[in-house]
């Protein structure tokens, strides 16, 4: 890892950051993601990436307080009190308004959203957790009136503002194994401590809902491969659900408040624990699903519902002693919607869990990687990035009779990769006819070769549910000439 953590200090400068002990006793007691403490360590960083404990420490207190008497009593003594935070927003049907919390500060009742604000960023403040600077005010009892605290002003926690160009020129630094080892470093896991190239493929396959719109994908596997660490972590563009139940009017739209939800105002949204997960009304559930992951879009309640937010679902698998599946049919846990075949056919691509290594205290990074804010500010950038897909229009020929769903799986999933492997890559104009016989290679290898084998696993899957559905994938190949 030393000699990809000098190359990451040497090609983003300013952008790099030091991941050891010494920096993560900071936020010992925290409950704080990485994109937060990152910033926080970067910017009271020395050269040698170690953090000011004194420094953090006073801005802690500041600015992320976990004391409930710090905050508390500045609101009662008529103080307004500014403070970045993680709160959650919930919408009050009872009462018709919204209300928040801040857990790690105890304020976990009569506090309210601001109407005026609510009506400023209501494709924001919707239901589900946040992470924002935002400002409160403590508004006295009036008459049977309680007193209450309101939040009256918000901000985004995004401190990087992406040039995307450093980021592409900087890319051109990296051979390709190097970058995948970027890639996981990024993750907060040691790319040395996978045994094989394979590993790392998989590895890094669960960034693709990330980078690229509406990509809906499936990971089953084994216990402590890293599955909920990743996604609650590395982006607040991600909404983790894990255990319990959810409903429509959480995920898509609240008929009684007039919101929108989960799936408005994130890039992603991944469910953990699929097997024991429940839906409140799991046919309207069903049904809201099938249109939207076809189409991004649904209709509830005469609104007409739209997103480029990707559905992830994740969770456990019982494996042999030769760590393989059980049972050919991956399925048959999983919630009854999900074994349907129409359902399961929207479905993009597939994470075979049981090929990624079990992580351990000595897979955790402790070295130099990239800022996690930084990164995930990236990946949520080139998500709007459209000309990669144009490279599969011009790299890919395949079967006139090829399924349009098959068809636009591996569109999508082939260029989720690019996005993610080789985004210096734009446009074959500029390169050159050697640069384009190499990148044919590179394209065929590490994007459409990994799509169509992923997106092949749904369709067994679906043929094993529905014998009216193909096993095989109709073929894809790269054009001989472009």
């Amino acid at each position: 890892m030393s000699n990809i953590s000098e190359k990451i200090k040497v090609f983003f400068p300013d952008l790099a950051i030091m991941k050891n002990s010494a920096n993560r006793g900071l936020f010992a007691g925290r409950n704080l993601p990485s994109f937060v403490k990152d910033y926080i360590i970067r910017r009271f960083a020395g050269e040698d990436g170690i953090a000011d404990r004194d420094k953090v420490s006073d801005y802690l207190t500041n600015k992320i307080p976990d004391n409930i008497a710090i905050i508390k009593n500045r609101l009662l003594a008529g103080e307004q009190v500014n403070v970045t935070v993680r709160f959650i927003i919930k919408s009050d049907i009872a009462s018709g308004r919204t209300t928040f919390s801040v857990p790690d500060a105890q304020i976990t009742s009569n506090a309210y959203v601001s109407p005026m604000l609510l009506e400023e960023y209501k494709d924001e403040l919707t239901d589900g957790e946040r992470w924002g600077n935002i400002t409160l005010n403590y508004v006295e009892p009036q008459g049977r009136r309680s007193g209450f605290i309101e939040m009256v002003t918000y901000k985004s926690f995004e401190p990087y503002r992406v040039d995307y160009s450093y980021y592409l020129k900087a890319r051109e630094n990296f051979s390709i194994d190097e970058w995948i080892d970027v890639l996981i470093a990024a993750m907060e896991y040691d790319p040395d401590t996978f045994d094989t190239i394979q590993e790392k493929k998989e590895f890094i396959t669960r960034l693709l809902i990330l980078v690229e719109p509406r990509l809906n994908m499936i990971e089953l596997g084994p216990k402590g491969t890293g599955k909920s660490y990743i996604y609650s972590n590395i982006s607040k563009y991600v909404w983790l659900l894990s255990g319990g139940k959810t409903s429509r009017a959480k995920m898509f739209y609240n008929k009684a408040t007039k919101q929108f939800g989960l799936m408005k105002s994130h890039d992603a949204v991944v469910i953990d624990e699929i097997s024991t997960f429940g839906f409140s009304d799991p046919d309207e559930m069903q049904s809201i699903l099938k249109g939207y992951l076809e189409a991004g879009n649904a209709t509830v309640d005469n609104v007409l519902f739209q997103s480029e937010c990707g559905i992830g679902l994740t969770g456990n698998i019982q494996l042999t002693s030769e760590m393989k599946p059980s049972d050919s049919k991956y399925f048959q846990k999983l919630p009854d919607m999900f074994q349907e075949s129409a359902t399961m056919d929207r479905f993009h691509s597939f994470i075979e869990g049981w090929k990624l290594p079990r992580l351990e205290a000595g897979s955790i990074l402790q070295d130099w990687t990239l800022n996690a804010e930084y990164f995930s500010s990236v990946l949520h950038h080139i998500r709007t990035e459209t000309q990669y897909e144009s490279l599969f229009d011009q790299l890919v020929e395949y079967d006139s009779s090829c399924d349009l769903r098959d068809l636009k799986a591996v569109r999508k999933v082939a260029t989720a990769y690019t996005k993610l492997l080789f985004p210096q890559v734009k446009s074959l104009e500029d390169l050159t006819e050697e640069d384009v016989s190499n990148f044919k290679s590179l394209y065929q290898e590490y994007c459409l070769s990994p799509a169509v084998y992923r997106r092949g696993i749904i369709r067994q899957q679906c043929h094993l549910i529905d014998k009216e559905f193909r096993k095989e994938m109709p073929k894809f190949k790269i054009k001989e000439t472009v």
